[in-house]
């Protein structure tokens, strides 16, 4: 009779260990809803803010002795959020998720300028703790330093007596104020004590391009959620974003190395910049279109930390962008491919648009990203050409780095990684790839 028992037992035992393992996941929905029922039209709206997110990945941070980002700097509206809680009891919030941002930030009550009503308490909350202009995350987060002991005295006050870390910073066309805190952050099931973010208080300027309730930091500094979580995701957590064909649909974030990653996944080495350590730079060795390799000056795709040139895979930047010799290249074989008859038109920030009535059905190549590890990111033809739903119309969804911000940095936008499994490895210094639907 022992031996009938001890089966069902070890099966639940594995049944038990397998979901231990498992990564936690959380659903990501689309932040903005568009008026246009186009997804051209949608995407050629959301991409106006591009230029803004571009200026702020390829601007070095100036802090000296801080190789982190900027808290938040000159960013666009973001594109995707996830449910979290925080808080005791805890208290939800649609956070925007930022891979090239490390510090979280929420909007705090009593704010009578932020952009919604329906802000984090911490009144409400019994393990909300304010943190002292003394703590170590203060300089982190750029904060203000504690004034000079009165007196003239050398010894330090307790840190009870000190006032709360407090520091501001830009955000698109606006500003905000916050104070420096911990709480009880939950995503999913997962519950991370004493994690350190912002409180926002106020908020100067427009907050149209502000996150609503907050933004979940995802970059590589030691503010970001891997780094605070310890070793409860082992350094690694993943995205599906969902396609912008459909802003009903949702996708999903994995936190964790369990089983929930796919075992298809192809990696590539994650580079680091020293000058902005948050961001997830790769090495793109070459594209192709179609069958043919596209022709690019030599180096155009070397990665420089000195100049921040390089590729950067970037969840808020909507429209992949290439530098001027890079795209010019890629333009002109996906053109010589097509051959439009009538020829091509621009439209928002797309050069490539052409007649779709003119074209053979499948007529349009697919473009492939070629990286480091024998890495070949063939992307789907939704994430290569967008087309109206009102006319006969369709462009190529890349363009050319804009020429008022650093034009070394090349960006893999969202558009390019929708319905696809990004994998960001941090411990293992790797970023992967597979194809999922994740609508």
């Amino acid at each position: 009779m022992a031996a009938t028992t001890t089966i069902p037992l070890l099966l639940l035992l594995l049944l038990a260990a397998t979901v231990a393992a498992a990564a936690a996941e959380l659903s990501v929905y689309h932040n903005v809803h568009p008026s246009s029922p186009s997804p051209l039209e949608s995407i050629i709206a959301l991409a106006r803010d591009d230029d803004a997110r571009l200026l702020f990945l390829s601007s070095k941070a100036a802090t000296a002795g801080v190789s982190s980002a900027p808290v938040a700097s000159g960013q666009a509206p973001p594109s995707y959020v996830v449910r979290a809680g925080l808080g005791s009891p805890s208290q939800q919030l649609l956070l925007a998720l930022d891979t090239s941002a490390d510090a979280t930030w929420a909007h705090c009550s009593p704010c009578g300028t932020c952009p919604s009503s329906s802000l984090f308490a911490p009144a409400n909350s019994s393990s909300y703790a304010s943190l002292p202009c003394s703590s170590s995350w203060c300089p982190l987060f750029q904060g203000q330093a504690c004034p000079a002991p009165q007196g003239g005295g050398d010894a330090a006050p307790p840190p009870a007596t000190l006032p709360t870390c407090a520091f501001s910073k830009p955000f698109a066309d606006a500003s905000f104020q916050a104070a420096l805190a911990s709480d009880t952050l939950r995503l999913g099931k997962d519950a991370i004590p004493n994690y350190t973010f912002g409180c926002v208080s106020s908020v100067t300027g427009p907050t149209t391009n502000m996150p609503r309730q907050g933004l979940l930091g995802l970059g590589r500094g030691p503010m970001a959620l891997l780094s605070q979580a310890g070793s409860l995701y082992n350094g690694v957590f993943s995205y599906c974003l969902p396609s912008y064909r459909s802003y009903y649909f949702s996708g999903s974030l994995r936190l964790g190395a369990g089983g929930g990653q796919p075992r298809s996944v192809r990696y590539t080495p994650m580079l680091r910049n020293p000058h902005r350590s948050s961001l997830y730079y790769v090495n793109v060795t070459g594209l192709s279109v179609g069958r043919a390799w596209v022709k690019v000056p030599a180096g155009s795709f070397a990665f420089d930390a000195a100049t921040g040139a390089g590729t950067v895979v970037d969840s808020g930047t909507v429209i992949t962008r290439w530098t001027a010799p890079v795209y010019a290249a890629l333009r002109e074989e996906f053109r010589r491919q097509v051959a439009a008859p009538s020829g091509y038109t621009s439209l928002g920030a797309f050069d490539t648009c052409f007649n779709t009535d003119e074209v053979a059905a499948g007529g349009a190549p697919a473009v492939t990203v070629h990286m480091d590890g024998g890495v070949d990111l063939a992307l789907p033809m939704e994430n290569t050409l967008i087309h109206s739903s009102a006319t006969p119309l369709a462009c190529l969804a890349m363009a050319e780095a804009p020429q008022n911000v650093n034009s070394v940095v090349n960006v893999i936008a969202n558009l390019q990684q929708q319905n696809i499994r990004v994998v960001f490895d941090v411990a293992n210094s790797r970023i992967g790839f597979a194809k999922e639907s994740c609508n």
